[in-house]
């Protein structure tokens, strides 16, 4: 598969090497996320890279000291006592700079708790200075983060660069498998914005198939893949894959969540907010409302891939143990058009947030959902819950962006257009401002009124707000 994407990360290690001292560099980010690759693709062949395991200290060091002799023979021959004796010993060998990495750092902590304290010393050593870039690396995003951002860890504020790779957004995926728009949206939904997984796209002919293959069967690449992901960072994993599948089901208020659950509210707290934090879940308020403070929150699965695990591997679990497939496939049919249509919602948000349309720059873009009251059929007002799939406000406050999106065929544009302006009155952040009305559609409409956005527009709209953005230097 194409690599795609990471520009500045590699522009911003090239910086780092470049530098007169030597770079010490955190890099975290979920499992899969390409952290193995982007290293990859920045270390040179002189440098050593080390992928730590689960087994013992002396292991560990002896898997590092036979790696480390590829480079410097003999290197192995020694037994090292310690992390500090090893670390030391290789600072003597290295007469030029080069860079040593430790993936999974995690694992090493795990074994020596004082290993921070031990690079510590090393990285402020001013009488024999580390002459080589170090890189740690790993997938508990958690513990990867204290280490230089926890104020109580040896490591805290020593850091000179700290990459939190994130998903990759959706124009890439297009790039990366060579799919037209529409086909983009549709796997985008299932597999999101992690490069390990679409590489298991790449390899099957079709979406479905790849559905089916890895993620539907009990012998699947994916099947088991959440146990994986909470492993690195949940200490109660039941209690996180039961919020997630909770959510996933539709269960998005922390009051129901604590009463199906039939505990307090406060307990669930905490767990939501690390889940948030790691980028699994978001929380979802109206526009013009505050995330503290709103009444209306719903949580939500912000990960397309979990967000297809827990509506449709959850519940099915059963049949794929059994190999039933009739019931599974009914599902999909059923379902996973709607669920792409949450993630088209989601992706149409994405590329106005922050962008600039008909030479309009807009703000964060949210849903909204609320009641109004508005004159009905019968000429009398009523009052009526509304939802908009998509509102945002320009940054002069000048014009509200109201926005109608569908993953259907056979709508009318003038119908849905003249839909929201009906209502635009009556909604509570509209008076004084400029309305301007688009839809974000599957295809085209009929009737369009010349305010449609397909995929291709939209998905061209995160790129370019994506390379604008990679252009702006202070």
């Amino acid at each position: 598969m194409k690599f795609v994407d990471r520009e500045k990360e590699i522009g911003r290690f090239s910086q780092l090497f470049k530098a007169e001292r030597p770079a010490f560099v955190i890099i975290r980010g979920r499992r899969r996320i390409g952290k193995s690759t982007l290293i990859g693709k920045v270390l040179k062949e002189t440098d050593i890279y080390f992928e730590a395991d689960r087994t013992n200290p002396a292991n560990q060091m002896a898997g590092l000291s036979r790696v480390v002799a590829h480079s410097f023979p003999g290197f192995d021959d020694a037994v090292y006592k310690d992390w500090k004796a090893l670390l030391v010993a290789l600072n003597h060998r290295v007469n030029e700079r080069i860079t040593v990495c430790l993936d999974e750092f995690p694992y090493l902590v795990e074994g020596t708790p004082s290993l921070p304290s031990v690079i510590q010393g090393l990285l402020d050593d001013e009488k024999s200075p580390l002459k080589y870039n170090l890189i740690l690396c790993g997938s508990s995003q958690q513990m990867m983060y204290n280490l230089t951002h926890d104020e109580s860890s040896p490591l805290f504020g020593r850091s000179d660069a700290d990459f939190a790779m994130k998903p990759i957004a959706v124009n890439y995926l297009q790039e990366a498998l060579g799919l037209d728009a529409q086909e983009t949206v549709e796997n985008y939904a299932v597999w999101g914005g992690v490069p390990r997984y679409w590489k298991l796209r790449e390899i099957s002919g079709s979406l479905h198939e790849a559905i089916n293959w890895h993620i539907m069967s009990d012998m699947g690449a994916l099947y088991e893949e959440p146990y994986h992901l909470f492993r690195d960072d949940m200490k109660d994993i039941v209690k996180t894959s039961t919020l997630m599948s909770l959510i996933g089901g539709g269960v998005n208020r922390l009051s129901e969540m604590a009463s199906r659950l039939v505990e307090p509210a406060t307990n669930l707290s905490r767990p939501l907010a690390k889940l948030i934090d790691l980028g699994y879940l978001e929380k979802d308020v109206p526009f013009g409302e505050s995330a503290k403070s709103s009444k209306k929150s719903l949580y939500r699965i912000a990960d397309p891939f979990l967000s297809f695990y827990n509506k449709f591997v959850v519940p099915n679990k059963s049949f794929i143990e059994l190999g039933r497939w009739l019931p599974i496939q009914t599902a999909i049919e059923r379902d996973f058009p709607g669920h792409i249509g949450y993630w088209w919602e989601h992706i149409c948000r994405d590329a106005v947030s922050g962008n600039v349309i008909d030479g309009v720059s807009y703000g964060e873009c949210r849903r909204w959902w609320g009641k109004i009251n508005i004159v009905g059929e019968n000429g009398k007002p009523e009052s009526k819950d509304v939802e908009i799939d998509l509102v945002a406000e320009s940054l002069d406050h000048q014009t509200i962006l109201l926005g109608e999106c569908k993953w259907t065929t056979g709508e009318n544009g003038r119908l849905l257009t003249s839909k929201l302006q009906k209502i635009a009155s009556s909604l509570p952040f509209t008076e004084g401002k400029k309305l301007v009305v688009k839809l974000f559609t599957k295809v085209r409409p009929e009737e369009d009124q010349g305010n449609t956005l397909l995929p291709e527009d939209v998905i061209r709209l995160i790129g370019k707000w994506r390379q604008d953005a990679e252009k702006i230097s202070y």
